[in-house]
């Protein structure tokens, strides 16, 4: 066999783990030497096009950091370094290519434009030094090529027949094992890691994360020991399908998105251990539940890459104008995304989000639902700012569940829409989760049932007086018992209950807030197939 001479840059994207990645697999094994570099790209902490707000707010952008220094200690136990950049990752790899002799750049390939544009740029760099780009697909649990579909742009548009037949065909591929040690290029310094001020946080923000009440721990370490928790040590996923629309605690749900969306955990890994707890313990539904919302996470990627830019326009993807007009209304906006909007339900779920940087399935359906259903603002400011504010933001996901709540995406179903008030009830029958984010509504567990006070806490305001905001938008909401009649004039009356920073931007592809938004459909039928991770 020929002796290996060759430099290989690796570089390091949504992939921060040592783990099951076939870029570092591979280039450890072609290579002389290679050059693992990770680079902070500014335009990943800009500002968001229509909303303007934070690409990446604090919570994330902690949980990042703390990702690529775990990912940076891993290579040193392995005998390397992560060598660190911050700039456009187009230009720094060249300048690195150059300077350090490197015959290859391995990396993993990405499902949206932003990244693949980069991807052109460097490659057309690249190709005037006559560098070879070799990349690798490790994104999702399915590998695409494996998909029973001659390309990506035949997989159905609804979830339910791509499912079918991906499990019905395909396999999932083993793991990639873990290199032992690694070999680095000589002579190259990391820069320092970046702080917060450089990737655009400001005191405000690092003040409130300070007092977060609780904070996930970025890292692929972090991520091994969640998986380790929730399937061995508590054994809490063989419940998991019971659990799963719960609202209060840390084992409802896996949790596994958090250490998904940047790649601290490899999805494959994550099947292949549910594969063999059911081999040694137990499966049940809910250890398949699992799996088949990993499946969906695929879905939403080979989405994405099958429509492209599509996942962000206003129309969504079907390519013709909704039959609403959007508006976009500053205040109702603001008291949505603050936690003020008179609803409980609505309300506690918005301030978990903006304490912890997460909020559950249930949640985001209801949340989502209320902002484009009720409300009739535009879709898109909702996903920016989840986008913003969540931990986990997973672009195709993300976008793709919103698409599927404003009635703009693949959804057979089309006009969703989900009664906040019931579905309180039915997830917070107690009242707990609500209580415990909304501590002023306590005054009326007194004396009475509370859960039914708490959750339409206009039926009786007489106790909570000013410490609870009016509802900005008199939703008549089928649920019994029946709402007494709310003089609407005081129902938009608000300018005395929250304070925010976050507002929309103006555009010319929207209508004015005056408009009348989407109207919310007779019923709710409950949604059984959406991921809850």
């Amino acid at each position: 066999m020929a002796s290996k001479v060759k430099n290989i840059l690796v570089w390091f994207r949504n992939d921060l783990r040592i783990h099951d990645n076939e870029v570092l697999f591979k280039a450890v094994q072609d290579a002389s030497s290679i050059l693992p570099v990770y680079v902070f790209d500014p335009r990943h902490f800009g500002r968001t096009r229509v909303g303007k707000f934070p690409r990446s707010g604090i919570h994330r952008t902690i949980f990042h950091l703390e990702s690529v220094i775990d990912l940076k200690n891993s290579f040193k136990q392995l005998g390397g370094d992560l060598i660190i950049r911050s700039g456009e990752p187009e230009k720094i790899l060249a300048d690195l290519a150059r300077q350090y002799k490197i015959n290859s750049i391995y990396f993993q390939e990405e499902a949206t434009s932003e990244e693949t544009d980069v991807d052109k740029a460097l490659k057309k760099s690249m190709d005037e030094l006559k560098i070879e780009m070799k990349s690798f697909w490790g994104l999702t649990m399915y590998h695409k090529a494996d998909l029973p579909y001659p390309s990506i742009d035949k997989i159905p548009d609804m979830y339910t027949n791509y499912r079918k037949l991906v499990e019905a065909k395909c396999h999932v591929r083993e793991c990639f094992p873990t290199p032992k040690a690694v070999k680095m290029v000589e002579g190259v310094e990391s820069d320092p890691m970046p702080d917060l001020a450089a990737l655009q946080c400001s005191d405000g923000d690092i003040k409130t994360y300070a007092h977060a009440t609780h904070k996930y721990l970025g890292g692929e370490t972090q991520g091994k020991n969640r998986l380790k928790h929730y399937f061995w040590d508590t054994d809490f996923v063989a419940k998991y399908k019971e659990t799963r629309n719960g609202l209060l605690g840390e084992d409802f749900s896996t949790k596994f998105s958090v250490w998904l969306w940047n790649g601290c955990l490899s999805p494959r890994f994550i099947y292949h251990e549910i594969k063999r707890y059911e081999k040694e313990r137990v499966a049940n539904d809910s250890t398949y539940w699992v799996t088949f919302e990993l499946l969906w996470r695929d879905y939403f990627k080979f989405i994405g890459i099958k429509y492209g830019d599509k996942i962000f326009y206003l129309n969504g993807l079907q390519l013709q104008p909704y039959k609403y007009t959007w508006k976009k209304d500053e205040k109702l906006f603001a008291a949505w995304a603050s936690g003020n909007t008179g609803y409980p339900f609505v309300d506690a779920n918005m301030r978990e989000l903006n304490a912890t940087g997460f909020m559950s399935n249930r949640g985001r359906q209801n949340v989502s639902s209320f902002l484009v259903k009720d409300l009739g603002i535009d879709w898109r400011l909702g996903a920016e700012y989840f986008e913003s504010v969540l931990v986990d933001h997973d672009p195709t996901s993300n976008y793709g569940n919103w698409q599927y709540q404003a009635g703009v995406g693949l959804d057979p179903r089309g006009d969703r829409h989900f009664n906040v008030v019931k579905q309180a009830h039915d997830y917070d029958p107690n009242a707990e989760y609500v209580l415990h984010w909304i501590p002023e509504l306590k005054v009326l567990q007194e004396g009475r049932v509370p859960a039914t006070h708490i959750h339409q806490p206009w039926l009786d305001r007489s106790k909570i007086k000013h410490t609870y905001p009016l509802r900005i938008h008199d939703v008549k909401f089928p649920y019994k018992p029946k709402e007494p009649k709310v003089d609407s004039s005081k129902s938009h009356d608000i300018r005395n209950y929250f304070s925010t920073s976050s507002s929309s931007s103006s555009s010319t592809s929207s209508s004015s807030s005056s408009s009348s938004g989407p109207k919310s459909s007779s019923s709710h039928k409950k949604y059984k197939g959406k991921p809850a991770m």
